[in-house]
């Protein structure tokens, strides 16, 4: 059966360098919009994004909302473009501290950001508005990516009584670790916004790393993928341990396995 499906990527070729990431960013929505699901894909506007030669251009109708982390102030832009050769649409979550004036999770010099948590929290609240703001309902939610990983706690808790995700599904990808160093200590404030709480945080390490990120995202998702032959083995047994719904690595031909495993949850 035909769904809409919702893809929060952390990377999507051409618009990065090729990577797992990347090359699956564009190649899962590729392949549902192929197969007949009416999907929309998100991303954020990272710092090394050409926009002229991606073709970028703001969104005004949907630009424009502040969202406030840690107290601050953040406007939040909307750009959006379509793949070449394809009818991929691309919507890019944009702001000038976070995204457009920085490279990827890494500086120039190959560090960790020390506000990738604030980056993250600002894309995944980012995105679930900007959904909202498009009065379009989506049964299923898949993220790829560390930069998705605050999304299912969201959906399962801040936003569960919005009609745009009251009967969403989650599923979270993993992949292979691209964070080196942790989220600094004050994640787990910044994570704050309605019902999500701080204190359902509480079984988290304080220093959010890639594993307490990836365990969180588990423990919210509907349902876990493998998608990578290489994946954290703690992450994927600590699904399994959690009766959460996985699906092994199904090698690269990939489409009809998603599919049985999205009508399964």
């Amino acid at each position: 059966m035909a769904k809409k499906i919702l893809f929060i990527n952390q990377e999507i070729v051409p618009y990065v360098p090729d990577s797992d990431l990347s090359l699956m960013g564009k190649a899962l929505p590729q392949a549902m919009q192929d197969n007949g699901h009416e999907i929309r894909t998100f991303m954020p506007k990272w710092g090394n994004i050409n926009e002229r030669r991606g073709q970028l251009h703001e969104v005004i109708r949907l630009s424009g909302m502040n969202l406030i982390i840690d107290d601050t102030d953040h406007p939040l832009i909307i750009k959006v473009a379509t793949i070449a050769q394809t009818r991929i649409q691309v919507y890019f979550i944009d702001n000038d501290d976070y995204f457009s004036k920085r490279q990827m999770a890494q500086d120039e010099k190959g560090e960790d950001y020390p506000d990738n948590g604030e980056r993250a929290i600002f894309f995944a609240r980012g995105v679930l508005e900007t959904v909202k703001k498009l009065r379009w309902v989506p049964d299923i939610i898949h993220i790829q990516g560390w930069m998705g990983a605050v999304v299912p706690l969201y959906i399962k808790t801040a936003y569960h009584e919005e009609p745009s995700f009251a009967n969403t599904k989650v599923v979270t990808s993993l992949f292979t670790n691209n964070l080196k160093s942790d989220l600094g200590t004050n994640f787990k404030k910044c994570v704050e916004f309605r019902e999500a709480k701080a204190e359902l945080l509480k079984k988290y390490n304080d220093n959010f790393d890639f594993e307490e990120l990836g365990k969180l995202a588990i423990d919210y998702s509907d349902g876990v993928i493998a998608a990578h032959k290489n994946v954290n083995k703690d992450l994927l047994k600590y699904a399994k341990d959690n009766k959460i719904p996985t699906l092994a690595y199904p090698g690269e031909d990939f489409s009809d396995a998603y599919e049985a495993f999205y009508e399964k949850i």
